[in-house]
């Protein structure tokens, strides 16, 4: 895989190294064209007021917006276009707003005070997980009081399904904030812990993860934390630096297992796919590497599953559940790629990491789940230097510096990537800013690249999502998944309605109508050709009549108060009708005949009457798949 990459790379610098400007953008149509589409889109955006039956949280851990801005280019290059004009997945989301950073005690913050305002709702102070800022770094004895519940264990209680998903160990900062109360994030296993944090009763994080709430799914990195001192690693049993780390010798999946009914534990792609298809299986748990996964670019494909494949398994099984889930998703080595201050390792994370956010689009509903996307901290990361229009984003900036050296478009402001020991600064040219293990420049020398301390992007689809609005405080993005989904402290004064349809009924279609005034009537929808459906007529907006089979074919059919079938409109004679509901009808979805609904076209036979228009909205839903057609309404 590390060798595609390095041709993809290769490919890029030498078909873009000159740069290209596309024909159609130097003619001022194109860009009004474009803007007015936007311009319609939003005009047309209604917030979706119903409560959200599913939440996913997706975490590019360091995803700062210079890296989504890079991550975009990318990722459109890599899919044969000039990259900044293509839209990542997150950026089709209607909602956006930043999120402040720091924490309590610090204004560049960390991972693990962060993961405790996004996922708890309470801003915490640095290195500390689940606890609020009263906590004390490294001071067991302030836990116990200080504990804050993440959304994830309120809707547990609430009776959804749970789940955590990250290309880290599970035991790592950011999903650990889910269900961990700790004053130090690095207490893996036992033997992380001095001895006086146990004798005061403090919990490493791995058995956290086992007995602090019941999490249905866990998939991620972390073998070696749950296992007894010694145990060799199944992937790499001749290597003792990946043997289990724990001295209290408890093997806690076994002791997982040993917990609830239904449970599959996996360590490798194909048997992850196979467990998550497996209808018995109700708790599954993933270890794929000893710590953290491998990146994305490094990965084997036959062994280890991708953060894409790891997030729809997850929903496979999470989505079992009649009253919804909770799924966090975490892009965690994206961080990791930067700290290392090698570019090229953290935008192809997060390249996967915006497949598995298009995935979840893709396998759920945005009628009934509210999906944010965001990340805990930037970082010193930035790129500039005024390349050509469609240059590789790892490629080297215009023109030489000062120095009369070349420069990578990419910089950090500090990292390992500064040149210790040498009189100036090295050149650089296209074959090495290219290499895939290539670590961009640093103005300052350190060991480890730092975090950045500016506002990270918020974007938001499904119910709710419009409070996602402004510049807020990071805390708050748990507030809004809360208040989504009337959980506490909102659960008790919670006066949103249910999503519509609910679960089970296949959304077949609507024919909005509207005439001239007149008497009411209301309209219905005949399918003559569906085999066995029979016939959907009358429908009044007071209730649904439910039928069997699937929409094949449609015709307007219109009914007057009493009942009586009215005939459609004829010639110039204009029917005297106020304006008439939205009709939908509904079916269960187990008896859909066909993945696909096909709508034959909808006519009727003379001339509109003056002041008539109409159409017809067809959507297929076969969970946690949909499909929309649409199609207006014709005169014959």
């Amino acid at each position: 895989m590390q060798g595609a990459w390095v041709l993809l790379l290769l490919g890029l610098q030498l078909r873009l190294s000159l740069g290209f400007t596309p024909v159609e953008e130097k003619d001022p149509a194109f860009w009004n064209r474009q803007a007015a589409q936007a311009l319609d889109v939003a005009k047309k955006l209604q917030p979706i007021q119903t409560a959200a039956k599913n939440l996913i949280l997706f975490l590019g851990d360091g995803m700062g917006v210079p890296t989504v801005t890079a991550t975009r280019i990318l990722k459109g290059q890599m899919n044969g276009k000039l990259g900044a004009e293509t839209p990542l997945a997150m950026d089709r989301f209607p909602y956006l707003a930043l999120s402040k950073t720091y924490n309590v005690d610090r204004q560049v913050p960390d991972s693990a005070g962060t993961a405790t305002a996004y996922l708890c709702g309470v801003k915490a102070n640095m290195k500390t997980i689940g606890v609020s800022a009263a906590a004390r770094y490294n001071e067991c004895s302030t836990v116990r009081g200080n504990e804050v519940m993440s959304v994830m264990n309120r809707a547990k209680k609430a009776g959804k399904s749970v789940g955590v998903v990250t290309t880290t160990r599970v035991q790592h900062a950011s999903p650990a904030g889910t269900y961990a109360h700790t004053v130090n994030r690095n207490w893996y296993s036992d033997t992380d812990m001095p001895a006086q944090a146990k004798k005061e009763g403090c919990q490493d994080i791995a058995t956290q993860l086992i007995y602090n709430m019941d999490i249905d799914v866990i998939l991620g990195g972390g073998r070696k934390y749950m296992f007894p001192e010694g145990t060799p690693d199944p992937e790499y049993p001749g290597d003792a630096s990946q043997n289990g780390t724990r001295k209290d010798r408890k093997n806690l999946v076994q002791e997982w297992q040993a917990k609830y009914q239904g449970t599959q534990y996996v360590w490798n792609r194909t048997a992850l796919i196979q467990a998550s298809k497996d209808p018995s299986v109700t708790h599954l748990m993933g270890l794929f590497e000893p710590a953290d996964m491998k990146y994305e670019a490094q990965r084997d494909h036959t062994k280890d599953p991708s953060l894409q494949e790891m997030t729809e398994a997850a929903l496979r099984v999470l989505s079992r559940n009649p009253r919804g889930f909770y799924l966090f998703v975490e892009g965690g080595r994206i961080d990791h790629g930067h700290h290392e201050g090698v570019a090229y390792r953290a935008l192809t994370e997060a390249v996967m990491f915006d497949n598995a956010i298009a995935a979840a689009s893709q396998l759920t509903r945005e009628a009934d789940t509210l999906i944010l996307v965001t990340a805990d901290h930037s970082h010193v990361f930035s790129f500039g230097g005024y390349t050509l229009r469609g240059s590789s984003v790892f490629g080297l900036g215009y023109g030489k510096a000062t120095d009369g050296k070349s420069y990578t478009s990419i910089l950090y402001g500090n990292g390992p990537g500064y040149a210790l020991g040498g009189a100036s600064r090295p050149d650089v040219n296209d074959s090495e800013s290219s290499d895939p293990a290539y670590r961009q420049q640093a103005a300052v020398p350190l060991g480890s690249e730092t975090h950045g301390g500016e506002d990270v992007a918020v974007f938001a689809r499904g119910p709710q999502a419009h409070l996602v609005h402004g510049v807020q405080e990071q805390s708050f993005v748990a507030h809004v998944m809360a208040f989504a989904a009337c959980l506490e402290p909102y659960a008790t004064d919670c006066h949103l309605q249910p999503p519509w349809p609910p679960r089970g009924f296949g959304f077949l279609g609507c024919l909005n109508v509207v005439g001239p005034k007149g008497r009411d009537s209301v309209l219905g929808v005949r399918s003559p050709a569906a085999p066995g459906s029979g016939d959907i007529t009358t429908m009044s907006p007071a209730g649904i009549r439910q039928a069997e089979g699937s929409l094949v074919a449609s015709r307007p059919v219109i009914h007057n108060p009493a009942g009586r079938e009215e005939p459609p409109p004829q010639g110039p004679r204009p029917l005297p009708l106020l304006l008439a509901p939205v009709v939908s009808f509904f079916v269960p979805a187990s008896s859909l005949r066909s993945p696909t609904l096909r709508c034959g076209p909808i006519s009727v036979a003379g001339a509109p009457a003056p002041g008539w228009r109409g159409r017809l909205e067809a959507t297929h839903h076969r969970s946690p798949f949909s499909k929309k057609l649409s199609q207006g309404l014709a005169w014959a």
